[in-house]
C-alpha cells in the first residue's frame, strides 16, 4: 500500500517549484491533491493533467493564501470537492530581499501578510475540519533563514521565524484531536527564486553546505511524505531542516 493512500492534500503555491514537487510526490504516494496558487496559469494547468496522468484525482484553485475570506472559501470548496482534507502544506511564500536601511514598509509588511498571514488564514480555517475528523498533519514551509537570520533578508526570516512559533503552539492546541503540526526549513533549494541568484553567489553558499550540493524541491518533498503519512504519527511540533547539513 502506498504511503499517502486515501488521504487527499491541499497544497497552497504548488504551481512551481517546491509546492509543484510536494503535490507530484504525494500523488506518486495515492493522495488525491487539491492545490492553490495566486493565479490558475499554464503551470497550474500543466500540474493537474501530470497528477491525472499518476492516477488521482486532482483540482487547481486559484486563491490569494493571504486573504482571510479567501482561505475560507479554498478549503470550504476543496472540503466539499474532495469530502475529506487530511493533509494541509502550507507552502505559499514570496521574498522581498533588502538591507534593513533600504526596505520599505511596504516590502516588510507584503512579505509578512503573505509568507506567516497565510498560514493564520489556511491553518484556522481548516482545523475544524481536522478536529471533526480527529486526524490531520499540517505541515508549514518554514526555512533555515527563519533560524538563523540572514543579511538582507529581515523580512523574510522574521516570517519564516514567526512560522516556527505558530507550529509549535497549534501543535499544542490540536494534538488532543490527533492533529499534528510539524514545519520543514528547506536550505539553499534550487528553483526558480534561487535561479535569480548570481552563479558566483550560489558557488560560495555551496561551499558552505557540508553536501558540498544544493538541494532540490524532490528533496524537501521527500520529507514532506513522511510528515504527512502514518510513518510520523507520533511527530508534531518539530522543525526539520532539509539543508545537507548547513548552519546559518
Amino acid at each position: 500500500m502506498k504511503l499517502l493512500e486515501g488521504k487527499t492534500a491541499l497544497i497552497t503555491g504548488a504551481s512551481r517549484g517546491i509546492g509543484r514537487a510536494i503535490a507530484l510526490k504525494f500523488a506518486s504516494e495515492g493522495a488525491n491533491i487539491a492545490f492553490s496558487d495566486i493565479k490558475y496559469d499554464e503551470d497550474a494547468e500543466s500540474l493537474v493533467k501530470a497528477l491525472e496522468e499518476i492516477g488521482v484525482k486532482a483540482k487547481g484553485y486559484a486563491s490569494d493564501a493571504s486573504s482571510f475570506e479567501g482561505s475560507e472559501a479554498l478549503i470550504n470548496d476543496v472540503h466539499k470537492e474532495f469530502g475529506q482534507i487530511d493533509v494541509l502544506v502550507n507552502n505559499a511564500g514570496i521574498t522581498r530581499d533588502n538591507l534593513l536601511m533600504r526596505m520599505t514598509e511596504q516590502d516588510w509588511d507584503l512579505v509578512i501578510k503573505v509568507n506567516l498571514k497565510s498560514i493564520f488564514n489556511l491553518t484556522k480555517a481548516v482545523q475544524r475540519i481536522m478536529l471533526k475528523q480527529r486526524s490531520g498533519s499540517i505541515i508549514n514551509m518554514s526555512s533555515v533563514v527563519g533560524v538563523g537570520g540572514n543579511a538582507g533578508q529581515s523580512n523574510y526570516a522574521a516570517s519564516k521565524a514567526g512560522l516556527i512559533g505558530f507550529t509549535k503552539s497549534i501543535a499544542q492546541e490540536l494534538g488532543s484531536r490527533s492533529v499534528r503540526c510539524n514545519a520543514i526549513a528547506p536550505g539553499f533549494i534550487e528553483t526558480e527564486m534561487t535561479a535569480k541568484l548570481p552563479e558566483d553567489v550560489k558557488k560560495e553558499w555551496v561551499k558552505t553546505i557540508p553536501l558540498r550540493r544544493s538541494g532540490f524541491p524532490e528533496d524537501v518533498a521527500k520529507t514532506a511524505v513522511y510528515l504527512a503519512s502514518d510513518l510520523s504519527d507520533y511527530v508534531s511540533g518539530q522543525v526539520i531542516s532539509v539543508c545537507g547539513g548547513m548552519s546559518m
